[in-house]
């Protein structure tokens, strides 16, 4: 039985933090070591740039998350591993695609709609306005990533859905105008992902400032958990797991029994300030030999390089191939 092909893309646009480490990156790498499943990940450094204009963003983001998912444990013997513009077959493949896909499946897209519907109420004449052709084709060049390696799954947050229904679109439309030569991938939704709350029990992310660094020291780890919201409640009087995010994070660390120790020793009255060197500790126990992995990873970065140029090679090997299918399918063949 053929193995079934799995493919995540991560975008280079920032630093990882806790709350991806938690929600992404160690249940993909628990993954990906299941023998039935073919995995791929790449960086997508193409996609950056849409919203990302900082070229050293770019750069440090990239080196940042490769190093990341490799001080996590993700094996690039068993997952092809690679930096998406390392593919150029993608980009070819790219323009093929967006030749026969429909404006009006690009209009339909959130990202774009979005930003029409902001101009609307700015009272912009102009609908597309501050639109930029790289926000418009965004889908297709996402398309490019999965059809290029015919995944049967791509895992991705509900945001995201629409992009594979529409790479499914583009996909049926190629292989019934042309020839039937791409897989028809199907959207993954993992019910069980947790998503980490932050420091101020919102979801954790950049954009609300909420977030615990994934490599920074023991000590420093242990001033951003002391920043949790937690009420006034003194030691020795019961306190309840919904009455601080601390908890929930607590809980991302925890096998089961210690959760339930855990949610006792609140109800017996334990300190706020005792219960966040708790959690602190139970982080820095988990990431004790990934941040010295990282710290290795980073210190030389060419040991990354390498990895992702082997990776490359053995994505491309394969990107070729269908790549020429493609082409050929499409009329651009040798003269004879």
């Amino acid at each position: 039985m053929s193995k079934k092909r799995v493919l995540t893309g991560v975008t280079t646009t920032g630093i990882p933090h806790l709350g991806n480490y938690v929600g992404a990156i160690r249940p993909a790498v628990r993954a990906a070591q299941n023998p039935d499943t073919e995995s791929f990940l790449f960086l997508a450094d193409y996609h950056g740039i849409i919203k990302c204009h900082e070229p050293e963003m770019i750069h440090q983001s990239t080196q940042a998350v490769a190093a990341t998912w490799l001080a996590c444990g993700l094996d690039p013997e068993r997952t092809t591993f690679y930096r998406q513009s390392d593919i150029p077959e993608v980009m070819e493949l790219n323009w093929i695609l967006t030749c026969i896909t429909a404006k009006g499946l690009m209009n339909r897209a959130h990202a774009y709609k979005a930003a029409v519907q902001a101009n609307a109420e700015n009272n912009q004449e102009d609908p597309d306005f501050g639109v930029e052709m790289g926000l418009f084709s965004y889908p297709i060049l996402m398309t490019a990533d999965i059809l290029m390696f015919n995944a049967n799954e791509v895992p991705v947050g509900r945001d995201q859905i629409q992009h594979v229904e529409m790479a499914r679109d583009i996909a049926g439309r190629f292989n019934h105008r042309f020839q039937e030569l791409f897989t028809l991938p199907e959207v993954k939704i993992d019910e069980n992902v947790e998503l980490l709350v932050g420091l101020d029990g919102r979801k954790m992310s950049k954009s609300y400032g909420n977030t615990i660094p994934l490599w920074e020291n023991d000590k420093k780890t242990q001033k951003s958990v002391n920043k949790i919201i937690t009420n006034m409640k003194e030691p020795g009087e019961p306190k309840q797991p919904d009455e601080s995010p601390l908890f929930e994070i607590y809980k991302a660390f925890s096998m089961p029994s210690e959760t339930a120790a855990f949610t006792q020793m609140l109800a017996e009255g334990l300190a706020w300030g005792e219960a966040k060197k708790l959690l602190a500790a139970k982080i820095n126990a988990e990431l004790a030999e990934p941040r010295e992995r990282y710290n290795e990873l980073t210190a030389d970065p060419s040991q990354i390089e390498d990895i992702l140029q082997a990776g490359a090679q053995k994505a491309r090997k394969e990107a070729r191939e269908l790549l020429g299918k493609v082409r050929d399918a499409v009329g651009i063949r040798p003269l004879k």
